[in-house]
């Protein structure tokens, strides 16, 4: 079955700028730059368990020429931050930053004199992963919204223009429910048919709406005729 028999008459329609983002998201090389503890999670997370090659990010660069998308993983010293700094403006445009773990993006537990109190002090940052450490699964949803991001990216002046007068904003799903069947929505609770549950995956539903219609831990226990603990 290949894509010719899902598209009616085998034709595909888009424009420019969905074409342009969508390449870009499904090739993004990240660049090589553990700094602390998260670099384990960042490794864990390309290898065969997790493997980022299936979003085409199996390919980490130790040259930020062939790089578009720096991940900081740790710590980030008053020392190392000229050095971050380099690396990034080396690397090609467009480019992103994701900020992995609280040190990186906050300074976490090291409020003292050597460590940088965010590294969006040195770079700016398109994507914020909290966790100390946070685990691959979580690099992995911060990596798929990125992607989600880079997606509604206007090209050209006019068009950010455009999208900034309509207030357009990228809706933050979470990945668990995006990218989740329809007919296992909500984690498919036991018991409840398909039409008993919310449709949080329609086009245009906002996030506030999604938490909104995500049943408690109470209701999803009645439901399956379990109790909550």
């Amino acid at each position: 079955m290949g894509l010719e028999e899902n598209l009616p008459s085998g034709v595909l329609l888009t424009n420019v700028e969905k074409l342009v983002n969508w390449t870009r998201k499904s090739s993004l090389w990240p660049a090589t730059f553990g700094l602390a503890c998260c670099a384990i999670e960042m490794m864990t997370t390309g290898a065969s368990r997790y493997d980022l090659a299936r979003f085409g990010m199996e390919v980490f660069r130790p040259s930020p020429r062939q790089a578009d998308l720096m991940i900081v993983a740790g710590r980030v010293s008053n020392k190392m931050a000229p050095v971050l700094r380099q690396i990034y403006d080396q690397m090609p445009e467009p480019r992103w930053v994701l900020a992995m773990g609280v040190c990186a993006s906050s300074g976490g537990m090291f409020n003292n004199y050597a460590i940088v109190q965010g590294v969006d002090h040195v770079v700016p940052v398109d994507m914020y992963l909290p966790g100390c450490p946070p685990r691959p699964e979580m690099l992995i949803d911060a990596i798929l919204k990125l992607h989600a991001k880079i997606q509604d990216e206007p090209l050209g002046a006019k068009r950010a223009a455009e999208l900034a007068e309509s207030g357009h904003r990228t809706p933050m799903v979470p990945s668990s429910v995006k990218y989740a069947p329809k007919s296992k929505q909500l984690g498919a609770l036991k018991g409840v048919s398909t039409p008993d549950i919310p449709n949080i995956l329609e086009p245009g539903a906002q996030p506030k709406d999604t938490y909104k219609e995500l049943p408690s831990l109470a209701d999803a226990a009645r439901l399956t005729g379990g109790e909550s603990k």
